[in-house]
């Protein structure tokens, strides 16, 4: 018989109270051993014991092992834990200690320059590069930390108004799905007098993923290249991703500025890794155990596009940190890089109602634009296409709030690309609806340009698109399923409609040839019937 586990008492914090629960389920479960309940959970009995001890937190993978092997229910204490975890974070965390020194999934903006670290070479690098050219590209893979080089790092460096490269305003904008407006706007605003604008375009690959019009990528790439001209006073960064850097080729003109031009991220070095992770701990006064730092170096190294992750995970620990040090069981406890993503997603969603849950599928799904034969790529969509009603416009807040997506000039977003891939719920959903995101995706677009007409009726759907999107966005009733948003569901009624009215329409010009064939077909056998009886008349009088 093993040792008599030292007594804990469940009101002393939420970790004590899940070291309670799990002592007292393993007792329903017959009180094994913890050497028996190692032999079925896949780890060892002293870290099984460990996790009922009460003295830290067990990761969620641990707790899960231990549940399995008593034969708990794991969606019930994954809940559990995240409720532990949570109140943990908060009971840990001192809001006199000022705001966070990391910022998660979201880019660093123009005023966290006091908390950007580790890219310094690229950033004077790629301000030199403007100085020498008017049109430059910054390229790297998704989650490389452009769009935080060029708005931290970049905007300060360019607003030190260097004497040999004298600069007036710097403005920033993403393409989004209508360029041409976004870029003609911004021009459009009054300069300094003798000194030149710099235009940063962040996620230039949006003219590919969310502009559909080829007309208007060209004449978004031909107003980027008016920046050639000295004149124009003008000088232009494109942000672009990697995996999107050969599209720049189907322009000639912007193929040619960007090859004079360009700057390629790599991946930051673990000198400069660690830089980016203590630094910021020490502008707020707090120390990062150096374990820590290892194991964030160890798999942000492995992790492509993993700044955003650990940038995440480093913010977890800031909630969860132990007086002022951010501690190796606080990252063990939320497990890690790519486990303190999900996490905190999966900890939002379950603590949603049923209908409040189904409102967040809804909207993350609309926020994810599915790769066909490529990645899967956010997708921003106004408030509008999104809050549809009262549920959606709180469930919306409360995305926004847990830093799982970001709202800029009424446009909302994913926070970052790396949320697809990190939260394994939200890529089951992409991959369950993969064909019908793509259908939906062309439907909201749709539904979009046939309100700019005016509701024309040539702009409806027909023939094979009206089927398609009725049959995957239509209720046995025959009315628009509760996906669709009011525009997208008023345009497919108005598709239907304008589709059953030519359909009665098409069925009562039948109807009437038909008729006039018939009476035709009469008319003309009762005229050969006459010539007939006549002709006869005459050969036999």
């Amino acid at each position: 018989m093993g040792r008599r586990e030292k007594a804990i008492d469940h009101v002393d914090g939420p970790v004590q109270r899940l070291a309670w629960e799990l002592r007292q389920l393993r007792a329903e479960a017959g009180s094994p051993t913890y050497r028996e309940l190692a032999d079925r959970a896949g780890y060892s009995a002293p870290t099984l014991s460990e996790a009922a001890a009460g003295r830290k937190l067990p990761t969620l993978p641990v707790t899960l092992a231990y549940i399995r092997a008593c034969g708990g229910d794991e969606d019930e204490w994954a809940r559990r834990w995240q409720a532990a975890a949570d109140a943990q974070a908060e009971q840990s965390a001192d809001d006199d200690d000022g705001e966070a020194p990391y910022r998660g999934l979201t880019r660093y903006g123009a005023d966290d320059q006091h908390l950007f670290f580790g890219r310094a070479p690229e950033v004077e690098r790629l301000a030199q590069l403007i100085g020498q050219h008017r049109v430059v590209a910054l390229v790297g893979a998704s989650g490389s930390g452009k769009s935080s080089l060029l708005r931290a790092g970049l905007v300060s460096q360019l607003q030190r108004d260097p004497d040999d490269l004298p600069l007036g305003a710097i403005r920033i904008c993403t393409p989004g799905p209508d360029p041409v407006h976004a870029i003609r706007s911004l021009l459009a605003l009054p300069g300094q007098e003798g000194r030149d604008t710099v235009l940063l375009v962040d996620q230039f690959e949006e003219i590919f993923t969310l502009c559909h019009d080829h007309q208007d990528r060209v004449e978004f790439v031909n107003l980027l290249l008016t920046a050639q001209e000295a004149r124009n006073h003008l000088r232009v960064v494109i942000a672009v991703r990697a995996d999107f850097y050969g599209h720049c080729a189907d322009h000639q003109g912007l193929a040619d500025a960007v090859t004079r031009a360009h700057l390629l991220i790599s991946p930051m070095p673990p000198e400069r890794l660690r830089e980016a992770i203590v630094r910021p701990a020490q502008q707020a006064g707090l120390l990062v155990e150096r374990t820590v730092t290892d194991q964030l170096l160890e798999e942000v190294a492995h992790e492509p596009g993993g700044l955003p992750l650990m940038s995440h995970t480093l913010l977890e620990l800031w909630r969860r940190r132990t007086g002022r040090r951010l501690t190796l069981a606080a990252y063990e406890a939320i497990g890690g890089i790519r486990g303190a993503v999900a996490h905190t997603a999966e900890g939002v969603f379950t603590g949603l109602g049923p209908e409040q849950a189904s409102a967040a599928r809804a909207m993350l799904l609309r926020l994810v634009s599915p790769g066909d034969g490529a990645p899967d790529t956010r997708r921003p969509a106004s408030r509008t296409e999104l809050q549809t009603n009262e549920v959606h416009a709180e469930v919306l807040e409360q995305l926004i709030a847990a830093r799982l997506l970001t709202t800029d000039s009424g446009s909302v977003e994913l926070a970052h690309e790396a949320l697809i891939t990190a939260w394994p719920r939200l890529q089951r959903w992409v991959d369950e609806e993969r064909e019908r995101l793509h259908l939906h995706r062309r439907l909201t677009e749709a539904a979009q340009t046939w309100k700019v007409l005016g509701e024309d009726a040539g702009a409806l759907y027909r023939g094979v698109l009206l089927n398609a999107a009725r049959t995957e966005f239509s209720t046995p009733e025959n009315r628009p399923a509760g996906i669709l948003n009011d525009l997208e569901a008023e345009f497919l009624m108005a598709s239907v409609t304008e589709h059953d009215r030519a359909a009665a329409e098409a069925a009562r010009t039948a109807r009437l040839m038909q008729l006039l064939t018939t009476l035709l077909v009469v008319l003309v056998a009762s005229g050969l019937s006459i010539w007939l009886m006549w002709f006869i008349n005459r050969e036999h009088p």
